[in-house]
């Protein structure tokens, strides 16, 4: 039995899995959630009384869970949920670290699909790339975008 050829498919399906569950637990409150340390549950609570913040987040993270689990937009769903993960890590190294192994799980998750779907994500990281050329406009040579 080849391991690495279920691999990309169990690191997908372990991503989903974590996204949709803790975005939807914070909706319909299925699982037990610790007390957090001080500093943690200020965090929070700051994200918390915005209003707006933490449904956001969890929605989004419910959305990207999905789309992760049913294998479709999976390039989409790694950069929408790439800058939460590395938010997650940064919450449990310096707020609450008794997180960090899930953390750091989700992040190694997340860097081993980033590599295996690099492909799709190589058109956006060239520096100058060209922008497409619409069809039926009277523009002879692609416009050049430089940073």
């Amino acid at each position: 039995m080849n391991v690495s050829k279920y691999l990309p498919t169990a690191a997908r399906l372990f991503l989903g899995l974590v996204f949709t569950v803790f975005g939807l637990n914070f909706f319909l409150h299925f699982l037990p959630t610790p007390a957090p340390a001080p500093r943690a549950a200020a965090f929070a609570g700051a994200l918390f009384s915005s209003g707006y913040l933490f449904p956001l987040l969890k929605i989004t993270e419910v959305m990207a869970g999905l789309l992760l689990l049913s294998g479709r937009f999976l390039p989409l769903a790694l950069a929408v949920v790439a800058p939460i993960v590395i938010n997650i890590v940064g919450f449990h190294l310096f707020l609450a670290p008794s997180g960090l192994p899930l953390a750091v799980a989700l992040l190694a998750t997340e860097l081993y699909l980033a590599w295996m779907y690099r492909a799709a994500f190589a058109p956006m990281l060239r520096a100058g790339h060209s922008l497409p050329q619409a069809a039926g406009t009277l523009a002879s040579k692609p416009v050049r975008v430089t940073a």
